[in-house]
């Protein structure tokens, strides 16, 4: 029977890489301060033509730093960001966490509802958010704990030129944020609120351990609303020290950071990797084909990542013939399965346009910030999310035990490392029952995913234990939008799931048996798809919407799910044949 803890086949494609790494004893300010006093001149952050060095923004964080400071936030204390890719979310990123506030990011795009979830289970003080957003979040907002609504705008950063431009275009259309609320503060003004004083005046202390909390992603479990999941300075820090290794990345390179700042893979590779090796970060706000080209045409970076899908609307793009890739250091997908087409196309697509690098893809979760399987360069294998990285270990279990099985064979994944979460946001149940210490005294993390590794160490992804949908490569949760459709009076009973899609990799359906005396007609399904709207998110949000007389139940009772996610396969099948 295989050890994977002690043999770790995996290690004789490391070449020169250490098996395992050394992990700093500070926080994520200090990490990026000290990167900044090695590189002060590098460029850090290119933003829609503005770039920021590295001393530039060390100051931009200290100062928002102050601000908090001057508004009274204190170690303990929890701020959420709902923001884009801005200059303002790294900046509040690290500001909080030198004062040692626990730092909470969620997508811009989330339902009130969802907002509102997220602040009452972080106890969130402190709120910021981007003016076009502003309405959902004030809905949000009442009734929390929230002292001070901070709002950023997108020209924040922008040159003068560039600030006119966009008032012009896009600006005009943002409804001005009323000036006579309260709760409300200008990013400007909170900015102008820090105290003028020398940054010696007043000595910095460390205000929490490296070990405690400083960061919730949100991710889904077994309840409706996805959950809190606390990560620590230490977990952040050994990414880098992981990935940084694994990748290649040096203070001569630059990432072009599309992949969205509340998920691991932009907050914790895009950014602070990135940021804490010294190279350049190219901060993206818009996720589409377009703006992915025009950055590339712009910057040249010479590390690209995106989920699936980004990589299929790219071939789809006719500006995609324009670009050069002489310089690509590395190509990265995750969020998704990358099939083995969507690869060979890429791939094939990159080297006639002058790359020496192919696509290749990780295994990860926000239970470990994000990746902590990838792909070897030069070594990939079809099929194979890679091998752990350096300080990582994966082994497969039979499932809901600890007992690793032999290569080859099928079972859940479990991983183990200095990247593990912390715990699950008020749910010590699930975070016993995801976090298991083993009988060789580690503790491993249950993902709930499926899959088997090869005898050297390859792991292989097969399916997902717990229900989920990805979509666009954004996790949905079949759960909470069955519970939004069961809320709405003309619904009795209501089941989700995921459905092939060419480009989306999978959409949304969802099947709705209607309350007694409904009449299911159009006009009906119209309102449950505009509550849905109004409610969830857009990859939330059901594609499709079937009225049924019954569902198929299991034995106990409960409705089938995956007897209709077998349904659905045969009109794939049916439909090919």
């Amino acid at each position: 029977m295989p050890d994977s803890a002690t043999q770790r086949p995996w290690l004789k494609y490391y070449s020169d890489m250490p098996a395992d790494i050394n992990v700093p004893q500070i926080n994520l300010y200090e990490m990026f301060a000290a990167s900044a006093a090695k590189h002060p001149d590098n460029n850090a952050i290119a933003f829609m033509g503005t770039v920021i060095t590295y001393r530039q923004l060390l100051a931009e964080i200290d100062n928002c730093a102050a601000a908090f400071a001057a508004l009274g936030a204190q170690a303990g204390d929890s701020a959420t960001l709902v923001l884009p890719n801005i200059p303002n979310t790294p900046i509040l990123f690290y500001a909080l966490n030198k004062l040692g506030v626990r730092t909470a990011l969620a997508h811009p795009l989330s339902s009130a509802p969802e907002l509102a979830h997220y602040l009452e289970v972080t106890g969130s003080k402190w709120a910021v958010t981007v003016d076009m957003f502003y309405e959902k979040f004030r809905e949000a907002v009442g009734g929390s704990d929230v002292e001070k609504l901070i709002i950023t705008h997108i020209p924040d950063y922008l040159s003068p030129l560039l600030k006119a431009g966009f008032k012009v275009t896009k600006g005009r259309k943002i409804a001005a944020v009323p000036k006579t609320d309260e709760l409300v503060i200008a990013w400007k003004d909170f900015l102008a609120g820090a105290p003028k004083v020398a940054a010696t005046a007043v000595p910095y202390r460390r205000p929490q351990r490296p070990e405690d909390g400083a960061v919730v992603l949100f991710s889904g479990g077994t309840t409706a609303l996805p959950k809190g999941i606390e990560l620590s300075s230490f977990a952040f820090n050994a990414l880098y020290e992981s990935v940084h290794l694994m990748t290649g990345l040096s203070e001569t390179d630059s990432v072009l950071t599309i992949m969205p700042l509340f998920h691991g893979f932009g907050l914790g590779l895009c950014i602070h990797t990135t940021l804490s090796t010294g190279a350049l970060s190219i901060l993206v706000p818009e996720v589409n084909a377009k703006s992915y080209i025009d950055n590339l045409l712009k910057y040249h970076p010479t590390f690209i990542p995106g989920v699936p899908t980004l990589f299929e609307s790219l071939l789809r793009h006719p500006g995609l013939d324009k670009v050069r890739f002489d310089n690509l250091v590395g190509a990265y997908s995750g969020g998704d399965s990358l099939t083995a087409d969507l690869k060979r196309r890429f791939d094939a697509r990159i080297k006639a346009q002058g790359s020496q690098v192919e696509l290749l893809e990780g295994y990860g979760l926000t239970e470990t910030v994000t990746v902590c399987v990838l792909s070897p360069q030069h070594n990939y294998r079809d099929n194979s999310m890679g091998i752990p990285q350096p300080g990582m270990l994966v082994k497969i279990v039979a499932p809901d035990t600890s007992d690793e099985l032999p290569y080859g064979e099928t079972g859940e994944i479990c991983v183990t490392g200095p990247t593990l979460m912390n715990r699950y946001l008020g749910d010590p149940e699930a975070t016993a029952n995801t976090l298991r210490t083993h009988p060789d005294t580690l503790v491993w993390c249950h993902t709930g995913d499926i899959g088997s590794m090869d005898s050297d160490g390859y792991l292989y992804f097969i399916n997902r234990l717990k229900r989920i949908i990805k979509v666009s490569g954004v996790a949905v949760y079949p759960m909470q939008v069955e519970q939004v459709l069961e809320d709405h009076p003309l619904v009795d009973r209501a089941c989700v799931i995921g459905v092939p899609d060419d480009y989306q990799m999978a959409r949304v359906r969802a099947y709705v048996i209607p309350a007694a005396g409904v009449v299911a007609d159009e006009a009906a399904k119209e309102l449950l798809l505009t509550h849905c709207q109004q409610q969830l998110n857009r990859w939330s949000t059901p594609r499709e919407l079937q009225f049924r007389d019954d569902l198929p139940r299991t034995l106990v009772g409960k409705i089938d799910y995956r007897a209709l996610e077998r349904e659905a396969a045969g009109e794939v099948d049916t439909a090919a044949s």
